[in-house]
């Protein structure tokens, strides 16, 4: 998929002294965050993550950015800035680059230790710059202060970002629990000095801004996943991103509190939290943690698994311990909490896990039920409104969300009395411009979907894919014939084998006298191009097969001229 906009040139050489924002995504989805900021001719990159494939993406590993409108101007880049750790934002990384090893990436502590972990598989040893809240650097004319937000992993960070043509406050992702398991809330004094100074364009998250009211506090969770190792039979399974830092912790201390063990399921898992662990963010307590294979010795109401898959990912553990194809068998009265909600466009995905493991007999708790084991990792509405009559903001551009969580965004910031023509709502590609304190949609880039295909990155396409799903949905007919083009005649075939039909091969026996006819009309009138022959059998298979049973498969032609 991409975002043509037609209605849209590609912008004008950005006027001298003006700011301008390029969004490559998270702007009318969620995943894949990315913004690129110019001004006089140098390039500063905002977060660069990934989005995981959908059912409509088969065989898709990952979707990038699309790095086409900075590929050529890489030399221009003089940092990548990263908020924090989620593969959402940090996930690109790797494959940007590859275009330029030598750019700097800054981040905070732990998201550069995540990010380095990811580099060093991909054989890339990067220039970092380690930072934390109210430290100040500067790369070229971007004067970047970082500020402590609060997020559901630790050491997320905003980035307010003066330049000479105006001030950008981005919040990444962020939410204000003011009791957080880690004791570190989100900076409202610094948002509010930015404020004071000035911030000519607010960037600011989306996610939850159809949501009313606030985001509840993490330490609000423990409590339920207490009450779940309570009642729990036998086997817990707690599945959570792999970077959830937080809920691993509650896991951990409910573990210790029940006199259970806790294994790790998943190489990224076991790396994160080893990670997080040597940096001081995970706490585990002594005795509690053990290596999966020590599992068998163990009775099973002793046992707890954390393990990635709450988004139902079809080569996560959790969606192939439901699909019984991994080592761990779920079993009757076996405990599993996924420990996130939904992302937009996930839910078909994460049901058909939870029906999966139902159907073994498994006690699942998700966000969706009675027992609350999530709390959103985003700011609400309540929230949302509270910042900017923090920030007072001259300008408002609502980032990381869909059309909806933008719109809703956008008339949060009209409410608090930020003026309409001063809230443009873009997407992946629409250009920004801030120039003489008014920020205003200029024009759109190339931006479309970059998809990771097992080795090949860029080369599977939006043909290629709608194979697959024909493969998938309507199943293939081949079709193979020889002709003697100088009798005019077949002379072998038409074999016809099919995959996909739940029909008999004998429904088939029909529309070979079909093919004959069509060919022999063919040749009859002179057609000897074996291309333009299986073009006849593709049109006769295909209006047969449409009329008399309705599919629309792939049909693979093969003419030999014997």
């Amino acid at each position: 998929m991409s975002h043509p906009h037609p209605d849209l040139e590609f912008p004008k050489p950005l006027a001298k002294g003006g700011v301008r924002v390029v969004p490559l995504g998270g702007l009318g989805e969620i995943g894949r965050n990315m913004t690129v900021i110019e001004y006089d001719g140098k390039l500063l990159i905002v977060d660069c993550g990934v989005l995981f494939p959908d059912d409509h993406q088969p065989g898709v590993d990952l979707i990038l950015p699309d790095f086409e409108y900075i590929a050529d101007r890489m030399d221009d880049v003089v940092a990548i800035v990263l908020t924090h750790g989620h593969e959402d934002h940090i996930g690109g990384v790797p494959y940007l680059l590859r275009l330029a090893p030598d750019i700097p990436v800054v981040g905070s502590q732990l998201t550069l230790a995540l990010v380095e972990a990811k580099l060093k598989e991909h054989k890339i040893t990067p220039y970092t710059l380690g930072v934390s809240e109210g430290m100040r650097e500067v790369f070229g004319d971007f004067d970047c202060e970082f500020i402590a937000v609060n997020h559901s992993i630790p050491d997320a960070l905003a980035v307010f970002i003066r330049t000479p043509g105006g001030n950008l406050l981005h919040t990444g992702d962020f939410k204000m629990d003011q009791l957080p398991l880690d004791g570190r809330i989100t900076d409202l004094r610094a948002f509010a000095r930015a404020g004071e100074e000035g911030v000519d364009l607010f960037l600011t998250d989306s996610t939850n801004a159809v949501v009313p009211g606030f985001t509840a506090p993490e330490r609000d969770i423990s409590s339920a996943i207490d009450k779940v190792f309570r009642h729990a039979e036998r086997r817990i399974i707690a599945a959570c991103f792999s970077s959830h830092v937080h809920r691993v912790q509650q896991v951990l201390d409910a573990a210790e509190k029940a006199g259970r063990k806790v294994a790790l399921v998943g190489r990224s898992m076991v790396r994160n939290m080893g990670i997080a662990a040597d940096l001081g963010h995970l706490h585990v307590p002594d005795g509690v943690l053990v290596d999966v294979k020590a599992l068998d010795r163990l009775p099973d109401d002793k046992v707890v698994l954390i393990c990635t898959g709450s988004q139902g990912e079809p080569m996560a553990a959790l969606a192939r311990m439901a699909g019984r194809d991994h080592r761990i068998d779920v079993g009757e009265d076996d405990t599993i909490m996924l420990l996130s909600s939904p992302i937009p466009g996930n839910e078909g995905s994460v049901w058909r896990v939870i029906n999966g493991l139902m159907r073994l007999g498994a006690h699942v708790v998700h966000s969706g039920g009675p027992d609350r084991v999530h709390v959103s990792g985003h700011a609400s509405a309540g929230e949302l409104l509270y910042v900017y009559n923090i920030v007072k903001p001259a300008n408002v551009l609502p980032v990381h969300g869909e059309w909806r969580h933008l719109v809703a965004n956008r008339d949060l910031a009209i409410a608090t009395g930020v003026r309409p023509d001063h809230v443009p709502l873009a997407e992946d590609g629409v250009v920004i411009d801030l120039v003489d304190g008014r920020a205003r949609v200029v024009g759109a880039v190339p931006c479309g979907y970059v998809y990771v295909d097992g080795s090949s990155v860029g080369e599977a396409d939006e043909d290629l894919l709608k194979d697959r799903r024909i493969l998938r949905d309507e199943g293939f007919i081949s079709v193979v014939v020889a002709v003697d083009v100088t009798e005019g005649k077949v002379i072998a075939g038409p074999e016809i084998t099919a995959r996909g039909f739940a029909e008999g091969d004998e429904i088939f026996s029909s529309v070979r006298p079909k093919i004959e006819a069509a060919l022999a009309e063919a040749l009859a009138k002179g057609t000897t191009d074996t291309g333009q022959l299986q073009q006849v059998v593709r049109r006769a298979v295909g209006g047969w097969v449409g009329g008399k049973i309705r599919r629309r498969p792939m049909i693979i032609p093969v003419v030999v001229e014997a």
